[in-house]
């Protein structure tokens, strides 16, 4: 009975309120519309670019476009991120909340009237800033809402809902077709969001506290947080480990796909057949053992500690990127190794929504936060490039290509050595 009732009163959600539940439910419902507004071009850009170049599906100027505007995306992100992270630091996490979800809602959705290249470039780079902006406030805002021997979990979940947002992306694809431009109309629907959170969500009251008492520091403020011997270095190292996350994401996550393609291809199977089972190996099988990974590295952490996590699930990454690599066989083989590797190859994504707010003070968490996640999307950026090329080069076997890449996670186990361990830690005040 006491053994019932000692284990009961460990569980991670004991003593957490109705308000701290809907809190992570709108910053999760904000996080996955995010990743849908993100991933909605990725699905229909062959149709869109076909279509606003006038060009057939084959056209080669479709993925030049494409990889161009996925750039210009990931320079918005990071343009949105350092500037609301700022301003939620000055003005509050809910009103700079609200702002980040109408951004990324109405300028999507003014996607379905866009004719030109530029209207589309423009567009993107808007509903980036949208993007990038409402992860920086959403992460900040769990974790000062939820007690400290609940944040890490919650913090997990919340970031792990990004798979919802990929699905619905996928969904909202298949259910439009051809027709690209209500898939983007859909895209309004997350405004909707706004009236939930102008009516449940207040303040947090770390962030009250820190603005009504005196103004002895400057809320929000780059200089203070990049020259600061404390808050800098944890900054720039924050930064350098998002990096190599995001960097892996794009040059070995997502070829999950182009390995099944390939194995198939290479079994005799018809390109079309091929392409179509490679969406259904990354879409559904890769993601939803990513899903798991996110899911997993809030209670792993809980028992080990932030970095050993981070280190382990790095290490573990490593070795299973050449394993997924080298060692099925066939199609099916491959299907039993893609939940793993996307489990090991995605999971430290979530310490990034535990880990990165823990490390700044009040006055600076959003800006810290949005400067560690959406300044690793800069250095990751060249990374497209780079995987791009590495992959096409003649003779260049693909499996030995994404192996290469996996390397990168070598560079983690390294940064983690420099960052602080911030379990059982209260946040910096």
């Amino acid at each position: 009975m006491f053994a019932a009732t000692e284990e009961k009163a460990s569980r991670w959600y004991t003593g957490v309120t109705r308000y701290q539940w809907l809190v992570l439910a709108i910053a999760s419902a904000g996080w996955a519309f995010d990743t849908f507004e993100g991933q909605l071009f990725n699905i229909t850009r062959n149709q869109l670019l076909a279509d606003i170049l006038n060009v057939g599906p084959g056209d080669p100027a479709i993925k030049r476009y494409g990889d161009a505007f996925l750039g210009i995306f990931l320079v918005g992100g990071t343009t949105g991120g350092l500037l609301f992270g700022s301003l939620a630091d000055r003005f509050g996490r809910r009103p700079t909340m609200i702002v980040t979800i109408l951004m990324y809602s109405i300028f999507s959705g003014l996607t379905f009237f866009a004719q030109s290249l530029w209207q589309v470039a423009v567009l993107r780079f808007l509903v980036a800033m949208g993007v990038g902006g409402e992860w920086a406030v959403a992460a900040s805002l769990v974790a000062e809402v939820f007690p400290k021997s609940a944040r890490a979990h919650a913090s997990g979940i919340f970031h792990a809902t990004s798979i919802f947002g990929t699905w619905m992306a996928a969904l909202a694809g298949l259910a439009v077709g051809a027709q690209w431009r209500y898939a983007f109309l859909i895209g309004v629907l997350p405004a909707l969001l706004v009236l939930w959170v102008r009516a449940s969500v207040n303040e947090s009251e770390s962030w009250s506290d820190r603005a009504a008492g005196g103004q002895s520091v400057k809320l929000g403020s780059f200089r203070e947080l990049l020259l600061h011997p404390q808050w800098g270095p944890r900054a720039f190292l924050g930064m350098l480990l998002a990096a190599v996350g995001l960097a892996t994401f794009w040059g070995v996550t997502v070829a999950g796909q182009d390995l099944a393609k390939q194995i198939m291809l290479n079994g005799g199977v018809a390109e079309k057949i091929a392409a179509e089972r490679a969406k259904f190996a990354y879409g559904i099988v890769e993601t939803a053992g990513g899903g798991l990974g996110l899911l997993a590295f809030g209670p792993i952490c809980v028992r080990l500690g932030r970095k050993r996590t981070f280190a382990l699930l790095h290490l573990a990454a490593l070795a299973m990127v050449p394993i997924t690599c080298y060692l099925p066989r066939n199609y099916f083989q491959l299907l039993i190794l893609l939940p793993v590797f996307g489990f090991f190859t995605l999971s430290m994504h979530a310490g990034y929504a535990i880990y990165f707010p823990e490390l700044f003070p009040t006055h600076l968490r959003a800006t810290g936060t949005g400067f560690c996640f959406n300044g690793g999307r800069i250095l990751a950026a060249p990374m497209l490039w780079f995987s791009g090329w590495l992959k096409s080069l003649p003779g260049m076997d693909l499996r030995l290509a994404v192996t290469l890449l996996g390397l990168l996670f070598s560079l983690g186990l390294i940064i983690i050595l420099f960052l602080p361990e911030t379990r059982n830690q209260p946040l910096p005040d």
